[in-house]
C-alpha cells in the first residue's frame, strides 16, 4: 500500500482545485499553490504541462495511487477495445477502496484505503485487506463486525456533501452491491477530469 506523506489538500491547492469536493479543503480558504511562490504570476502551460496536470489530477484523486500502479492501469486500459479513456476511468471506479468510498463506508479515499488494509471490508463474505482489488458487477461489499460501530463509518454514512452513485447499489448501511462498470459522466467528480488529456500524456 502506497503511503501518503505529505498533507493530502496541498494537492488541492497546487491544482487550485478542491479535488475531492470537501469542506475542509485548504482552497475555500485560498485558491494559490502552497509555499512561498504560491502567490507568483502564473505563466502560459505547455501542452505537455495540461497533460501532466490532468494526470496528477486525475492520479490524486483516486488516493494518489503510485506512478507504477497507475500506468500499469492505464496500459490495461489501452488494451481493451473501446475509448480508452473511459475504460482507464471504468477501471480506477472498479477498485475496491474506491468502491468502500463510493459506498459512504469511508469520509475520504485515503480513510478507504485504510480500513480495507485493516481487514474490516468483506468481498462477497471474504475478507480482503487489498485496496487495489479490481471488484467485478455483481460483488457485493460489506463491512466486517467490527467496523460496523467505528465512529469513522458512522461519521461518513451521515456526510451531507456527497451521495452514492447509481452504480452502487446500498443495502442497509453495512453493505453494498457493485452493479454496473461506470461511464465517465456517471462518476460524480466534484470537478472536472479529463482522462483524453491523461491518454494523450501517456501515449506522446
Amino acid at each position: 500500500m502506497s503511503k501518503r506523506k505529505s498533507s493530502k489538500y496541498k494537492l488541492d491547492r497546487r491544482m487550485g482545485e478542491n479535488i475531492w469536493g470537501r469542506p475542509k479543503s485548504s482552497v475555500n480558504r485560498r485558491s494559490y499553490g502552497p509555499g512561498q511562490h504560491g502567490q507568483r504570476r502564473k505563466s502560459k502551460v505547455s501542452d505537455f504541462g495540461i497533460q501532466l496536470r490532468a494526470k496528477q489530477k486525475l492520479k490524486g484523486y483516486y488516493g494518489d495511487v503510485t506512478e507504477k500502479q497507475f500506468k500499469s492501469t492505464y496500459q490495461e486500459a489501452a488494451r481493451i477495445k473501446g475509448d480508452t479513456g473511459q475504460n482507464l476511468i471504468g477501471l480506477l471506479e472498479r477498485r475496491l477502496d474506491m468502491i468502500v468510498y463510493r459506498a459512504k463506508f469511508a469520509p475520504t479515499i485515503f480513510s478507504a484505503r485504510q480500513i480495507v488494509s485493516h481487514g474490516h471490508i468483506l468481498v462477497n463474505g471474504v475478507k480482503c485487506n487489498i485496496a487495489s482489488r479490481r471488484v467485478a458487477p455483481g460483488d457485493v461489499i460489506s463491512l466486517g463486525t467490527k467496523a460496523k460501530d467505528m465512529a469513522l463509518i458512522i461519521e461518513a454514512q451521515t456526510l451531507p456533501e456527497r451521495d452514492i452513485p447509481e452504480y452502487v447499489a446500498p443495502d442497509g448501511t453495512d453493505k453494498a452491491t457493485f452493479v454496473r462498470v461506470p461511464t465517465l459522466d456517471e462518476v460524480p467528480y466534484p470537478v472536472k477530469m479529463e482522462p483524453n488529456l491523461v491518454v494523450e500524456f501517456y501515449s506522446r
